[in-house]
């Protein structure tokens, strides 16, 4: 017999539009010791202040489940009642998790961090997981590795992405990108773009959304094998036959001490250690030593990830404007990128300073995030914030604009100034070294 509503565990879900309601269709919406009083939003801009519909919560809850702003949480614990909180998204230093754990507990609450065991899916598919243990490590072009692999494998493969539902959540249940018209159709932000236009260009099929269940049932349909591309260092939904997982040597130690980046690590079938051709070797080291403390089992795979550009001549003693992804810069915390790399490596004369020219919510990112100076993060969850990237790359003093993000920018803002790509792919020996893994995997 179900508990009365007035005996029910009242939860709060702290997350950012995607593990959250992930963690609330697999293990809260129909669970009825419990009753999910709000969700709280951060780290995204622009998604509090909606309601996750009662379309998605199930009968439970008719008038769907509001979306408040995170720095509610304390005054949303005591108007509610809330019995616990639930920590539900990612890339958050081990420190700021205990922080908000505290926060909680002072208000009354007790504080909880959901296993896999309750929230990875099963499927029927063979499934590879590519996660990392921070954002920004290399996942998209270890992914499309993997994909091309399992394609000369003879391997119809479905990428799942991790969710990046900013818009009406109606509209985003189960996503199908197959061609570049989707990403019109339906209304993709530059973040979404990123990750989804090079699998397109690949001649992948990629599935994203909100109900990952119906998701999995969907890929499953038209796939041998489902590959997880998974989002900043957050685990799987599925669980993986091979639980591929991107470490950075230019963050060491990061692989221990950021959630739930350590939870891949110690969960790792293989690491890649990305990035060595531009690290520190005694930082290499450093990490390599942090995955066997705490994962002895897993193989490692040291990588290069090569930068190229179509005129290296054209960057020598050029005023060069760098723009990097977004995420990989802000709640990544890196203070370059590809784009960087290559201003550094071919002689640009200087690289620009884009604060003095930032506008609107792009002036807010710098304030927000102080580590960044001459690199420009390329922020675009709307079309307002589309706006305002364009008008400070136009305002600047650059005499080139070098792209580091995975899609050409150039596309999608009219910019007043030369442009240039920066791709950078995974190394072929790292290459070689995942055949063998994947092939006994499937």
């Amino acid at each position: 017999m179900a508990a009365s509503s007035s005996k029910r565990i009242k939860v709060i879900i702290v997350g950012a539009a995607g593990r959250d309601f992930h963690d609330f269709n697999t293990f809260w919406r129909n669970n009825a010791r419990y009753q999910v009083v709000a969700f709280t939003a951060a780290q995204i801009p622009d998604i509090d202040g909606r309601v996750y519909p009662k379309q998605l919560c199930g009968k439970r809850y008719p008038r769907g489940i509001p979306i408040e702003p995170e720095s509610k949480l304390e005054a949303l614990i005591k108007k509610h009642g809330a019995d616990q909180v639930v920590m539900a998204y990612s890339d958050l230093p081990h420190a700021e998790v205990m922080h908000k754990a505290a926060l909680v507990n002072a208000a009354g609450a007790d504080f909880r961090i959901m296993g896999h065991r309750n929230t990875m899916l099963r499927s029927r598919k063979p499934v590879i997981a590519v996660c990392a243990v921070r954002t920004g490590c290399g996942k998209s072009q270890t992914s499309r590795a993997v994909t091309t692999i399992l394609k000369e494998m003879g391997k119809k493969v479905a990428v799942v992405r991790h969710p990046m539902p900013y818009g009406d959540l109606t509209e985003q249940i189960c996503q199908r990108f197959a061609v570049l018209e989707d990403l019109d159709r339906h209304r993709c932000t530059i973040e979404e773009r990123e990750e989804f236009e090079p699998h397109i260009r690949a001649g992948n099929v990629v599935f994203a959304g909100v109900d990952y269940s119906l998701i999995l049932k969907a890929a499953e349909k038209e796939a041998n094998v489902v590959l997880w591309d998974g989002g900043n260092n957050d685990l799987p939904f599925f669980r993986p036959d091979l639980h591929i997982v991107v470490a950075d040597p230019h963050r060491p130690g990061h692989e221990l001490t950021y959630y739930p980046g350590e939870t891949n690590t110690r969960l790792a079938d293989i690491v890649v250690i990305n990035k060595v051709n531009t690290a520190r070797p005694e930082a290499v080291d450093e990490v390599e030593r942090n995955i066997r403390k705490v994962n002895a089992r897993a193989r490692i795979i040291r990588a290069e990830s090569p930068v190229s550009v179509d005129d290296p001549d054209s960057i020598r003693g050029r005023r060069v404007l760098v723009v990097e992804d977004g995420p990989t810069l802000t709640h990544g915390e890196m203070t370059y990128g590809a784009a960087h790399v290559a201003a550094t490596s071919f002689g640009a004369a200087s690289i620009v300073d884009p604060r003095p020219f930032a506008v609107g919510t792009i002036r807010k990112t710098f304030e927000a995030y102080t580590h960044l100076t001459e690199i420009l993060p390329a922020m675009g969850y709307g079309k307002r914030q589309m706006k305002e990237l364009e008008a400070t790359i136009n305002a600047s003093d650059a005499e080139l604009v070098l792209i580091g993000t995975p899609i050409d920018l150039g596309k999608l803002l009219k910019i007043n100034k030369p442009t240039m790509r920066v791709r950078y792919e995974l190394g072929p020996a790292a290459v070689e070294a995942l055949r063998g893994p994947i092939r006994r995997a499937v």
